[in-house]
């Protein structure tokens, strides 16, 4: 368990770095002081569960990115069954995320099956990140806006787009909108 516990804060860093992120823009993203993450990194903090899953959030990988032990599973196909979708973690309320894809840490894309409830948003300030996304809605409506574009999405269609330009996402209706969301990594 200590083993677990103190590679933490390096897979951190080393994340971060692998993003370009500083201290600081990582604290804006996750919503928590930079002087913690640094903390976190050096080893002189242990996250709590709550910091954890922000930092993990921000920078889009699953608490079970940072917490589980190495795994040699050398397979090359991974099948996902409905029964088994594990919860991706999120810092955005309203957004229920089940994963549909592969551990994110072997693989370039990931995808949820979402949920978003009515009323909910990426917060108004648009995000920014190194990647791609693809958005299918299944169910009710969402509202995209990238690089000053705002786009309405009901069942059935799809958004494709560059996750370098500004984005943000909102659910405006009184309904649940349920959607398959696909993420690309950029390394």
């Amino acid at each position: 368990m200590e083993q677990v516990i103190a590679s933490i804060g390096p897979k951190i860093h080393q994340l971060r770095r692998q993003k370009n992120l500083s201290l600081q823009q990582l604290a804006e993203r996750a919503g928590i002081s930079a002087a913690a993450i640094h903390r976190i990194e050096r080893n002189g903090m242990v996250p709590t569960i709550a910091t954890l899953m922000k930092i993990a959030a921000a920078l889009n990988r699953s608490v079970a990115y940072f917490v589980d032990e190495a795994t040699d599973d050398s397979r090359q196909a991974i099948l996902v069954r409905a029964d088994d979708r594990k919860r991706v973690y999120t810092s955005k309320s309203g957004l229920d995320l089940s994963g549909i894809s592969g551990p994110y840490g072997r693989f370039f894309m990931a995808g949820a099956m979402a949920v978003v409830e009515p009323g909910a948003t990426s917060g108004t300030r648009p995000m920014e990140h190194p990647g791609e996304e693809l958005l299918f809605v299944l169910t009710g409506t969402l509202h995209l806006e990238v690089d000053g574009d705002e786009f309405s999405l009901g069942p059935g269609d799809a958004l494709h787009f560059r996750t370098d330009r500004p984005h943000r996402w909102w659910n405006a209706s009184t309904r649940p909108a349920q959607a398959l969301w696909f993420a690309l990594r950029s390394t």
